[in-house]
C-alpha cells in the first residue's frame, strides 16, 4: 500500500538515473520534495549520457492501436518536449550541462509503421488512426498507399515520408500508417534536460535503509525506489515472471558529411519507423533518420535475446552485458540480428551499400519486458518502503518528461478517476492470468537451455 505519510522532507532514494529515475526526480521536485537522491553505476556528469555508454536516439510515436491511454501518454510528452525545445532555444549563453541554445531534443520527422503488402490497414494501425480521428487528430494521419492522403502529405511538408524506401519506383508493395504526431528523440540530450530540471528538487545524501552500493556506502532512505532499467529483475527478484531484461540489436552506419545521401538521410526529409514488428524473427526492425554526426541507427527486435546468469539465491535471471559484465564483448550481437538487418538494408535502403556507408558500431539494446508490455509502478509485496518504477518494454522512454506524474501519484496514494486510474490500474504488481498468453514470452531461461533465445552471441562481421 502507499504511504500516505510521506513527509516533504523525508529521504528517498532512486536507484538508477534512466527515463524513470530521472522523470520521478523531476515530478518529486515539482511536488515539493526536498531530500531525493539518485545514484547509478554511470557517472551521467561525466558520461553525459553519451551513446557509448547508451543512448542516441529513441522514436516517439503516438499510434498505439488500441492502446489509447499509451497514446495519450506519448501526446502530452510530446508536448512537454516541444516546450523543452523551446525553453533549451531560448536559453542563450547559458544552457544547462554540455547543451546548446541550438539543440533540439524532439524532432518532429514523422513516423512510419510500415507492412511489405498492398492491402488494407492491419487491426493495429487502422486502430491507431480510427482513435486518432476520434479525438480530432485525423489530419496528422496518412495512410501511404492512399493517393488522396498521398497529396494530403506532400501538402503538409511529409511528402518525402510517405515511402521514404522508394519502394513503389523499384515496384515492390508498399503499405502502412505515416503518424506526423511521431518523429525522434535525441536520448542523451532529454536525459542532460531532465537531469538539469530535476536537480533543484534532489540533494546529494553522505547518509540518507535503503542501499548499500558496491563501494560499501549505504544509502539510507524512508522509500526506495528501484528504477535500473535492465538491472531491475536481479536487484528485485520479486519481479520473477513479471519481468525480464531482454536484448534488442543496434547497428550503426555512418554517413560522410561529404555524402549526397547527407541531406537523404536528414531528419528534415526522412521519418523514425518500424517495419514487421509483429512479424516474428524475420521482422522486427526500427530504425531512424541520420543525427548530426551521420550516424543512421537500424535495430532488430524480432526475437528477444537474454544473458542467463545465476544470481545470489541460486537463481537465472537474464542480466545485461554491458562494460561492468566481466568477460564479455560489447561489439556483439546476434547472427540472426545481423542477418535480419543487412537483408532490410539490402532491399529498403541500396544506396547504403551503393555509396560503401559502413558500420561502424554494433551493440546489444537492453530493455527491461514485463509479460503484458506495461509499465510496472507500485510497492514490492511483502517488502515495506521497496518500491519499482520498471518495465519500460521498449516504449517506456517517450513518456520521460510526464511519467513522473503518474509515479508520484502511486507513491502518494492518490485517489484516481478515469484514465488516471486505469494506469494505475494497468502498472501495478501483477500475474498472467491462466489460460491468458502473454504479450512478451517471458523466463524461458528458467525452463530448460533449449528455450534460451540468446546465450550464444557472435561478433559483428560487416
Amino acid at each position: 500500500m502507499a504511504d500516505k505519510t510521506l513527509s516533504k522532507t523525508a529521504p528517498i532514494l532512486i536507484v538508477g538515473a534512466g527515463v524513470f529515475g530521472l522523470s520521478t526526480a523531476l515530478h518529486l521536485g515539482q511536488r515539493g520534495y526536498k531530500n531525493v537522491t539518485v545514484i547509478d553505476k554511470q557517472d551521467y556528469d561525466k558520461t553525459l549520457y553519451s551513446y557509448d555508454n547508451g543512448y542516441i536516439n529513441k522514436v516517439l510515436r503516438c499510434a498505439y492501436g488500441a492502446d489509447t491511454i499509451y497514446t495519450n501518454l506519448a501526446l502530452s510528452a510530446r508536448e512537454v518536449f516541444l516546450e523543452w525545445n523551446a525553453e533549451l532555444s531560448n536559453s542563450g549563453s547559458s544552457p544547462p550541462l554540455s547543451l546548446t541554445s541550438k539543440n533540439t531534443m524532439y524532432v518532429n520527422c514523422s513516423t512510419l509503421s510500415m507492412i511489405n503488402r498492398e492491402e488494407e490497414l492491419p487491426p493495429f494501425e487502422r486502430q491507431s488512426l480510427d482513435y486518432l480521428k476520434s479525438i480530432g487528430k485525423s489530419d496528422s494521419q496518412f495512410i501511404v498507399n492512399n493517393a488522396e492522403d498521398i497529396a494530403r502529405a506532400g501538402k503538409a511538408g511529409f511528402g518525402q515520408c510517405v515511402d521514404p524506401f522508394n519502394r513503389k519506383s523499384r515496384g515492390l508493395p508498399h503499405g502502412g500508417l505515416l503518424d506526423t504526431l511521431g518523429g525522434l528523440v535525441y536520448a542523451d540530450k532529454s536525459c542532460l534536460f531532465a537531469m538539469h530540471k530535476a536537480k533543484p528538487g534532489a540533494e546529494e545524501q553522505d547518509t540518507v535503509a535503503g542501499v548499500r552500493t558496491a563501494n560499501g556506502v549505504e544509502h539510507l532512505a524512508a522509500l526506495t525506489i528501484v528504477a535500473g532499467g535492465g538491472w531491475t529483475p536481479t536487484t528485485v527478484p520479486e519481479l520473477d515472471n513479471l519481468c525480464e531484461t531482454t536484448a534488442g540489436s543496434v547497428v550503426s552506419y555512418r554517413i560522410p558529411r561529404s555524402s549526397p545521401l547527407w541531406d537523404r538521410f536528414a531528419p528534415e526529409k526522412f521519418p523514425s519507423y518500424q517495419i514487421g514488428m509483429r512479424d516474428g524473427a524475420e521482422g522486427g526492425v526500427y530504425g531512424f533518420p541520420r543525427d548530426l554526426n551521420g550516424i543512421v541507427k537500424i535495430g532488430y527486435r524480432g526475437t528477444k535475446y537474454t544473458n542467463p546468469i545465476v544470481q545470489g539465491d541460486g537463481k537465472e535471471r537474464s542480466t545485461p552485458i554491458t562494460r561492468w559484465t566481466a568477460g564479455t564483448t560489447l561489439t556483439a550481437i546476434p547472427s540472426t540480428a545481423l542477418r535480419v538487418i543487412k537483408t532490410f538494408v539490402a532491399k529498403n535502403l541500396p544506396e547504403l551499400n551503393e555509396h560503401n556507408i559502413p558500420i561502424v558500431k554494433s551493440r546489444l539494446c537492453w530493455y527491461n519486458d514485463s509479460f503484458d508490455n506495461h509499465l510496472v509502478v507500485d510497492r514490492v509485496p511483502s517488502r515495506k518502503n521497496l518500491m519499482v518504477a520498471t518495465g519500460g518494454s521498449g516504449h517506456g522512454f517517450t513518456y520521460l518528461p510526464v511519467l513522473g506524474k503518474w509515479i508520484v501519484d502511486i507513491i502518494e496514494g492518490k485517489e484516481l478517476v478515469g484514465a488516471d486510474k486505469e494506469i494505475k490500474k494497468r502498472w501495478q504488481w501483477r500475474s498472467l492470468p491462466d489460460g491468458e498468453k502473454a504479450y512478451n514470452v517471458i523466463m524461458q531461461a528458467v525452463k530448460g537451455r533449449e528455450h534460451w533465445q540468446g546465450r550464444c552471441l557472435l561478433r559483428m562481421r560487416s
